[in-house]
């Protein structure tokens, strides 16, 4: 497998071997469920649905009660799909994906969503300095986006211009992290540095070999 569903459990800190303190972020990664094998023959491609955390049946739709019964697991709340392997990657329904497929050491990426900040302006979304000064009247400007366009010529507002709107609650992936600890027994996997999300978010742990 190339990866694994997982939650976010917070961060902490842990010391390597040059007696450096290093900041990490622990991730409850599985154990998750096959409950569907994608073929070229049946789908048209090459995929493994992974299913992780479980649900109460009265939360759960008919449909899926049938689809993760095929699989002869419990409803579970996350679903998500992968179609990169290593070779023999065989799985089937119902085999069990843990922490096992990593290693200490190794290079991950882990995909979050980001905590929602909604509607922000621009020195909180992009950082901007503002006037800095309210003296020469300016005495309602001090964190306005100011001129956002030309007169005659575009006669238009590019776009991506940096203006207020809706900050965060969007897909993050973050790259090359780090695997610094394994925890088998309790599913947990230490990675150095962040991930998008709140505590208890559910995040993609892949791997990019």
């Amino acid at each position: 497998m190339s990866g694994i569903i997982g939650k976010k459990i917070g961060m902490t800190s842990v010391y390597n071997k040059e007696g450096k303190n290093v900041p990490c972020t622990v991730i409850e990664a599985g154990p998750c469920v096959v409950t569907q094998v994608k073929t070229k023959e049946t789908d048209g491609y090459e995929g493994i649905q992974l299913a992780y955390g479980e649900q109460k049946e009265k939360h759960t739709t008919n449909a899926m009660k049938g689809h993760f019964s095929k699989a002869g697991v419990s409803p579970k709340k996350i679903i998500r799909e992968f179609t990169r392997f290593e070779a023999g990657h065989q799985k089937k329904f119902g085999d069990i994906v843990d922490v096992s497929i990593f290693e200490e050491g190794e290079f991950i990426d882990v995909v979050g969503t980001s905590k929602g900040k909604g509607f922000q302006g621009v020195v909180k979304r992009h950082g901007f300095k503002g006037v800095n000064d309210a003296t020469h009247g300016q005495h309602n400007r001090l964190r306005a986006p100011g001129s956002i366009g030309a007169s005659s010529w575009p006669s238009r507002v590019f776009k991506g211009m940096r203006m207020a709107g809706q900050m965060g609650n969007t897909r993050v992936k973050m790259i090359n992290l780090q695997v610094v600890k394994i925890v088998p027994e309790k599913n947990l996997i230490v990675v150095k540095g962040s991930i998008p999300g709140p505590n208890g978010s559910y995040v993609i742990v892949e791997r990019w070999s």
